[in-house]
């Protein structure tokens, strides 16, 4: 399957993160992309569906922590899957700090991003 989906295209995904663009994040996205996050009830996180809620889920991470980077990204694209590892640092609310290794797997379809699903190391706050 040719996804279309390079490195620097997922470099650009990266870079909105850190530069708090949901803007160029959701141009990254599907219409029907879903997002599911690091924790939550369900089996795998806290699920969002449909562009808006992906878009208000992601635009959440930055409230949680508004000093949020994902530093030192490295992807690799495997067919209609990519992978990012990186590292996650934010301050919580309380003045605790947070920075732990992390994985998305993406699901790709025609260039985009169809499903972004997070899994990050449980660390304690620093």
């Amino acid at each position: 399957m040719n996804n279309q989906v390079t490195t620097e295209f997922l470099d650009t995904f990266s870079k909105a993160w850190n530069d708090h663009d949901i803007e160029t994040l959701m141009s990254c996205m599907t219409d029907d992309c879903e997002f599911h996050a690091p924790a939550g009830p369900e089996l795998l996180g806290a699920s969002f569906k449909g562009y808006d809620d992906v878009r208000a889920a992601f635009q959440m991470a930055w409230t949680n922590f508004p000093d949020a980077q994902w530093l030192n990204a490295e992807h690799t694209i495997m067919g209609d899957t990519a992978i990012t590892v990186s590292t996650f640092c934010g301050t919580n609310a309380d003045g605790s700090r947070v920075e732990a290794r992390m994985v998305d797997v993406f699901t790709l379809r025609d260039g985009k991003i169809l499903v972004k699903n997070a899994f990050r190391k449980a660390r304690p706050a620093i």
